[in-house]
């Protein structure tokens, strides 16, 4: 069980009883009854509107458009929620929208709760959620996919954009843009408390939807104000006087994931909960699985009232942790920005660490907008009268101040002292820096259109002239002449490499659907492609051997060159190549310099590195805008596969404990490609088994958000549709042909190790079993008593070396067995091991018992 069933946060009990649903049918064509019977509903929760929720919600009514630009706690989702209720009176599909998943997955539940679950659907990119509901949720790059290949035809009615800042982000600005483009007959709604001036964005919408656009909120006062403070006290004892002030739920903001988690485990030392505070957290904990590693310090540190938020960690864990604090158990929570998006996490107060952070290029002070954003979670509508935002002084000026302090009024004291100065280097802010923040405007919101081939593809997808739409798209996302021709060229670029990779092809005549360019009839359904080098990644498949011991490993790696880096994952690989290297020489007994001069060679894996850099070079002198440093060899899934390690002993064996999170992001992103990015011609049953083994590994990691949606079933009447209600999590044995996968790695993982005879690691994995180090010692003295090496190449993978027998039908214990891949060619010697499904499904992982390691 990887959720809990933690109270709904305030927002939450609000707007979920009783049910919203649809008004009588005469009243569909009325905006005034329309109205009333929405702000009805709202009386009835004991809810009086504010003027702008008002404002608003009569423009909505009325059609048009609305930019909202409340403060953080002023009703803006109740302002959403009659958009859709509108919608779904006058029968027009909605939409919801927002930056992250777990925001999309919180307003779905909500939305759920008030119009009934047959009304409301979900798609996120990974899974969908009764998608053709009258009602959907779903990621900005979902929706604006889905604007994209349907264009003015959607029959998406209204659009909710929350968040909307996000037009503002250089990465993913595109998302919040291209549906305002493309979705002309929708009308939307545009909310966030950060977007400063933006009339000219909003007479830019009006004339391009034909509707009144309305900004309503500019002027309007936060309902709980905010009470800035700026501390030199030293951090820990700024949390102390907070807490003994009664300024909890505290968020302390920190920028490196490190920071938050080291100043977490610091606040044990202090009494953050009483006793009945952590007895009542642990029985609400109840048995959430906590795997091992991170796991185990999260754990230990919510019991102590103490929560840690950050992108680096598994969304289960990050779920949990907003969880415990919507149920108002978590007193601190220490994490990065991550709780700045709009994620419904009661907090009282929220801590700056600094006031500066590293950007992914450069180390800068925070924008005003980003200190807005994360200083608007402070104050609870409804539960606090104010809210408080500490700044921390830098620590040099800390110390500084506590050198005076220890002088006292003794000027001559106070003149010899040495004031401390900045690190060279650091970019500093201090007092000035904080009030500039909270008085100016955030800065203007600018386009960051960009086109890619998976624009290009859903562009072709849909009916009509892609030439024609894709020009007219282009123009009307940039005004400039410069910006226009490099899209321009981009997308006759994106174009020339889907023909080249045979991906589109041109007709000579123009189709049924008036299309002159359409995707090829043999790709698979799900076809995508999601990374630049996509299409090379086809035009690479077409050099593999198909009959290759390895090829459906060759084939994971050239997906996995067109990944992004994980760059922790890379590093903590290339470390432990180097210090293997390092032993070898000096066992080889190479001087300091030699071996120094030898270690910049080595690396961190890279399979197919010389035929992939070949190929690509080749491939860049037809596609010239390609940079060298685009193609990026790794193994990560196939060095995770070689090792037949699951995720916890892969993080565990890198020392990733601090990165699960971006550790599984990078599994993800590796399933969906080799999913839906190789054609049907490029599969093969080995490649099927890698790509099931994945999905299962991704699956069982967390599947915090499928929990969710079996919870949600449970709640669902038996008079409601069957198609309406999520469909319930597979368990793990559920899906045999992934099962069976994981459970052969996990037999040939012994394989491997009893190989390179580490029986220690060995005893680590069977002494519950009774097979301890010492005893798999024994066994395998026996073996090598005969034989001179196991094997562990392709031939000891083959399925012919392993054996399943399942049982009667039903039955909860399977038998298996891995042979061994002996120099002889005897394979008399083999593990007999034992598999329970019932705590395979639980711990998420084959639950193997060993049995026998020896001639069979």
């Amino acid at each position: 069980m990887d959720s809990i069933d933690a109270p709904q946060s305030p927002a939450s009990r609000r707007l979920a009883p009783p049910g919203l649903r649809r008004p009588d049918p005469g009243a569909a064509g009325d905006p005034d009854a329309l109205l009333a019977a929405f702000t009805g509903w709202v009386t009835g929760l004991g809810i009086e509107l504010y003027p702008a929720q008002e404002d608003a919600l009569l423009e909505l009514v009325t059609g048009s458009n609305v930019v909202l630009t409340t403060p953080t706690g002023s009703g803006k989702s109740l302002v959403a929620t009659g958009a859709h209720f509108f919608a779904l009176a006058a029968g027009i599909r909605s939409v919801y929208t927002a930056p992250i998943k777990a925001l999309v997955s919180e307003k779905f539940f909500t939305l759920c709760a008030i119009f009934g679950s047959e009304n409301v659907g979900m798609m996120t990119g990974d899974a969908a959620v009764n998608a053709d509901a009258p009602i959907l949720c779903c990621t900005a790059e979902v929706l604006a996919n889905v604007a994209l290949r349907t264009g003015a035809v959607s029959d998406l009615g209204v659009v909710v954009m929350d968040e909307f800042h996000y037009y503002a982000d250089p990465d993913r600005g595109w998302a919040w843009q291209v549906p305002l483009l493309e979705l002309t007959g929708a009308q939307f709604l545009l909310m966030s408390a950060t977007l400063g001036d933006v009339s000219e964005l909003a007479a830019d919408i009006a004339a391009r939807s034909g509707r009144a656009t309305v900004i309503v909120g500019v002027d309007v006062e936060r309902p709980v104000p905010l009470h800035h403070y700026y501390a030199t006290t030293p951090l820990h004892e700024t949390i102390s006087d907070l807490l003994a002030g009664g300024q909890a739920p505290i968020y302390v903001v920190h920028f490196t994931q490190a920071a938050a988690l080291e100043h977490a485990q610091a606040l044990t030392s202090i009494n953050v909960a009483t006793r009945a505070e952590r007895d009542t957290i642990a029985a609400t904990i109840g048995d959430f699985r906590f795997t091992a590693g991170f796991g185990k310090v999260l754990s230990r540190l919510v019991r102590h009232g103490i929560g840690v938020h950050h992108a680096g960690m598994l969304p289960k864990y990050r779920r949990l942790v907003e969880q415990l604090a919507q149920a108002g158990l978590l007193k601190v929570i220490c994490g990065t920005d991550t709780l700045g998006v709009g994620i419904n996490v009661p907090i009282r107060t929220v801590v700056f660490a600094a006031l500066s952070k590293y950007d992914g290029q450069r180390t800068r002070q925070l924008q005003v907008r980003e200190f807005l954003q994360i200083a608007g979670r402070a104050g609870r509508a409804g539960f606090d009268t104010a809210g408080t935002v500490v700044v921390q002084a830098p620590e040099h000026e800390v110390e500084n101040e506590r050198l005076l302090a220890r002088a006292g009024d003794d000027v001559k004291k106070r003149r010899r002292i040495v004031r401390k100065k900045a690190p060279e280097g650091f970019v500093s802010w201090g007092r000035n820096t904080h009030e500039r923040l909270q008085t100016a405007a955030p800065e203007q919101l600018s386009s960051h259109f960009q086109v890619s081939p998976a624009m290009v593809l859903n562009v072709i997808a849909r009916p009509g002239d892609a030439f024609a739409s894709m020009r007219r798209l282009i123009f009307e996302a940039t005004p400039e002449p410069a910006a226009r021709r490099r899209h321009v060229r981009a997308a006759v670029r994106a174009y020339r490499a889907l023909l080249a990779a045979g991906v589109v092809e041109r007709l000579s005549t123009p189709d049924e659907l008036g299309r002159t360019v359409r995707l090829v009839a043999d790709l698979p359904a799900n076809f995508a492609l999601n990374q630049p080098l996509s299409t090379f990644a086809l035009a690479a498949l077409e050099l593999l051997d198909p009959d290759s011991d390895t090829y459906a490993l060759d084939v994971v790696s050239v997906i996995e060159s067109t990944l992004e880096d994980p760059r922790q994952v890379l590093a903590a690989q290339q470390n432990m190549a180097r210090g293997e290297a390092v032993a070898a020489m000096k066992a080889d007994g190479l001087d300091y310099d030699q071996r120094m001069e030898r270690l910049a060679d080595v690396t961190y894996p890279k399979p197919l590195d010389e035929l992939l850099s070949a190929a690509f070079a080749i491939y860049r002198r037809s596609h010239p805008w390609l940079t060298e440093d685009q193609l990026s060899p790794k193994s990560v899934v196939r060095d995770m596969w070689e090792r037949a390690m699951t995720f916890t002993e892969y993080v565990s064996f890198y020392g990733l404990t601090r990165s699960e999170g971006l550790v599984l992001r990078y599994l993800t992103d590796a399933y969906r490609a080799l999913r839906s990015g190789v054609p049907d011609a490029g599969r093969t049953d080995g490649l099927t088994d890698i790509v099931e083994w994945l999905g299962a590994l991704v699956r069982q990691v967390d599947s915090s958000l499928l929990d969710e949606w079996e919870q949600l079933t449970a709640g669902v009447g038996p008079d409601q549709p069957s198609e309406s209600r999520p469909t319930a999590p597979e368990t793990l044995s559920g899906n045999i042909r992934a099962f069976t996968i994981l459970i052969r790695n996990a037999l040939f993982r012994r394989v491997e190790l009893a190989a390179l005879r580490h029986v220690d690691e060995l005893g680590d994995l069977d002494a519950a079993a009774g097979w301890d180090a010492d005893r798999w010692r024994d066994a395998l003295e026996r073996y090598f008593a005969e034989y001179d090496r196991i094997g562990t190449g392709p031939d000891a993978r083959s399925t012919q070396l392993f054996h399943l027998d399942p049982g009667e039908p039903g039955q909860r214990t399977w038998r298996a067995r891995q042979v061994f891949d002996d120099p002889a060619g005897d394979r008399d010697w083999a593990i007999g091991a034992e598999v329970d499904l019932d705590a395979s499904d639980a711990a998420g992982e084959p639950v193997v018992t060993v049995l026998d390691v020896g001639p069979f």
